[in-house]
């Protein structure tokens, strides 16, 4: 691993220390809505600092965009933070949760780090460097089509104005595949799609920092990732198919029909 993803997994270790220390007592914990259905504790901003803490002492003039406390300024390298994507899912004890830490350099993902606290499982990527879980090299899933498929998503719950849209995309997508999963981490789900457990994952309004890390794992893996009619505007729009060559075209065919003129742009 580079320097920085060396850091980037000692920051996201100190983060999920944080989280698992609180995972037992949510109850005990100020909760705050920062929109309607999007909420906040105390936790997800103490593992937010123990990641910025350990970044800033490794490269002080780097620039960091979190989540929860927004832009610091720096240099042309910025660093994407999720402290804790998840947030509902960990405040009401469902074990599915994770820190996301990503670094651009003059618009393009360097390195990328998605950490699963409860398993202990490390998801890592270098550009150019190859995609790994805990240090095994890791594909996506040479699924061809829909048929017998396993995917990913999440309903939209903060933004509704695609729900129609995305509804169609749904049925249309789940008639001949094995399954729609919506477990509630956008960064493992693409994480997911990079080791095969799952074979394509699309979801709308996605923030920059729930899948900047994972969306360089997916392509080191092997994978697609783009916005969703296909084009290369996912970093922008936060509406994203990711998969392996084969089933991503699949996906955007199957979508297409489903897309208004707001979603094509």
């Amino acid at each position: 691993m580079r320097p920085t993803t060396n850091i980037a997994v000692r920051a996201a270790r100190q983060a999920g220390s944080v989280l698992l220390r609180y995972h037992d007592r949510v109850d005990t914990l100020t909760v705050s809505e920062k929109q309607v259905n999007d909420f906040v504790s105390e936790v997800d901003r103490a593992a937010e600092q123990a990641i910025i803490k350990t970044i800033r002492k490794a490269f002080p003039d780097h620039a960091i965009l979190a989540e929860e406390s927004g832009v610091h300024a720096g240099n042309e390298y910025q660093w994407i933070i999720d402290p804790l994507d998840g947030t509902t899912n960990y405040l009401h004890g469902m074990p599915q949760f994770a820190i996301s830490i990503a670094l651009m350099h003059r618009g393009k993902l360097e390195c990328g780090v998605v950490y699963d606290p409860l398993r202990d499982e490390m998801f890592t990527a270098d550009q150019g460097g190859g995609a790994y879980l805990n240090d095994r090299r890791i594909r996506v899933t040479e699924q061809k089509n829909l048929r017998g498929a396993l995917l990913g998503t999440g309903i939209p719950f903060r933004d509704q104005r695609y729900i129609d849209n995305y509804l169609g995309m749904m049925k249309s997508l789940m008639r001949d595949t094995a399954g729609i999963r919506r477990p509630g981490s956008a960064a493992l789900d693409f994480a997911y799609v990079a080791c095969g457990r799952y074979d394509g994952f699309w979801e709308l309004g996605l923030s920059t920092w729930d899948f900047a890390a994972g969306a360089l794992l997916v392509k080191e893996a092997g994978g697609v990732v783009s916005d969703i009619g296909g084009g290369d505007r996912y970093m922008d729009t936060g509406n994203v198919i990711a998969a392996g060559i084969r089933m991503h075209g699949e996906m955007v065919k199957t979508i297409r029909p489903h897309l208004s003129d707001n979603l094509k742009a």
